[in-house]
C-alpha cells in the first residue's frame, strides 16, 4: 500500500464533526480553529494523513478531508447571491462545457460559477468574465486566486450591452437580471449552434425570456428546475432531511441558430426563388 498524503502548511482542510457541520480553514502553524466542540490546534492537524480521525481539546472528533470543489463553492466568500453547485453541475452538463472550451459568462459576481467554468475548462480552455462592478469583480480574483484557477479567468470590467469581445465561442451563460436585452450581443458571440444558458428567480421573467430568443434566433428552448433532497445517512431509518435545496432559480437553455437571412444569402436563393416548403409530417425547428 501506497505511502497516505498528508497534510501541509498552507492546505485549505475541510473538517466535518459528528453533527455533519463542516468548516474550511487554511492550515498554518502556530493558529487554532475554536469550535463549537473545542479547540482544535493547526500543529496537531499539520503533517496528518488526510482522511484522519482529529479530536478538540474536549475530545470531540472531526474528520480531517480534502476539500471537493463543492465544498469551496458552499464556503465561498460572496457579497451577491451565487448559484449553487446542484444548477452549476447541470450547467456544465447541459451547455457542454468541458477540457478546451471556450465560455463567457456574464455576471460575475462572487465567483460560484466562474471558478466550476474555470475548473471544467482547464488547462486549455478559457473563461471570459463580464461584470460592471469592481467590488465584484476583486472578489471573484480572490475566489479564483484561492482555487488555484485564476490563471484560467480573463475578468471584463464592462457593460455587455456594449458587446463581447470574443466570437465564435463554445457557450454563454448570462447571470442578469435582464438576459432579454443582451440577446444580439450574445448570439454575436456564440458559434453557430452554441449553446446559450440563464437563470432566473421569477416565472415572469421566464416568460419574458423565452418570447426574446424566439425573435432573436435561438432554438430548441428548455426550461428546467433542480430540486435537492438530502437523505439522513442512517441505515436503519432512512429519511429526508429536514430541509431541502427547493427553488434556487429557473434554468433556460437555448442553441444559436443561423439567421434566416444568412441561410438565405449562403444558399444563393433570393425572394424570387422561395426556398422549398417541407412536406407534410415533416418536423420543424423545435
Amino acid at each position: 500500500m501506497s505511502e497516505p498524503r498528508r497534510t501541509r502548511p498552507g492546505d485549505l482542510a475541510l473538517l466535518v464533526g459528528r453533527d455533519r457541520k463542516r468548516r474550511l480553514v487554511r492550515l498554518e502553524p502556530g493558529e487554532t480553529l475554536q469550535t463549537h466542540k473545542g479547540v482544535l490546534r493547526h500543529d496537531d492537524l499539520i503533517d496528518r494523513p488526510w482522511g484522519s480521525r482529529v479530536v478538540t481539546h474536549m475530545g470531540f472528533p472531526f474528520l480531517l478531508l480534502r476539500p471537493s470543489l463543492n465544498d469551496r463553492i458552499l464556503h465561498l466568500r460572496r457579497i451577491s447571491q451565487i448559484i449553487y453547485p446542484k444548477d452549476a453541475g447541470y450547467i456544465l452538463l447541459k451547455m457542454n462545457i468541458g477540457p478546451g472550451a471556450r465560455v463567457i459568462e456574464a455576471g460575475t459576481g462572487s465567483g460560484a460559477l466562474t471558478m466550476v467554468l474555470a475548473h471544467a475548462v482547464r488547462p486549455d480552455g478559457r473563461v471570459y468574465s463580464y461584470d460592471v462592478r469592481s467590488d465584484m469583480q476583486r472578489l471573484a480574483r480572490k475566489n479564483l486566486r484561492s482555487a488555484g484557477l485564476e490563471d484560467v479567468v480573463e475578468f471584463k470590467l464592462r457593460d455587455v450591452a456594449e458587446g463581447f469581445d470574443e466570437t465564435d465561442v463554445d457557450a454563454l451563460f448570462l447571470d442578469l437580471p435582464n438576459p432579454w436585452d443582451y440577446l444580439r450581443q450574445a448570439h454575436a458571440a456564440l458559434s453557430s449552434g452554441g449553446f446559450f444558458g440563464s437563470i432566473l428567480p421569477t416565472a415572469n421573467q421566464v416568460s419574458r425570456l423565452l418570447v426574446a430568443l424566439e425573435r432573436a434566433s435561438f432554438g430548441f428552448i428548455e426550461v428546467e428546475e433542480i430540486l435537492l433532497r438530502p437523505y439522513k445517512p442512517v441505515a436503519e431509518r432512512l429519511r429526508p432531511t429536514d430541509q431541502m435545496v427547493a427553488h434556487t432559480g429557473f434554468l433556460i437553455f437555448a442553441r444559436s441558430l443561423v439567421r434566416e437571412e444568412e441561410t438565405t444569402a449562403a444558399s444563393g436563393l433570393s425572394e424570387a426563388q422561395p426556398a422549398v416548403e417541407p412536406e407534410e409530417g415533416g418536423s420543424d425547428v423545435p
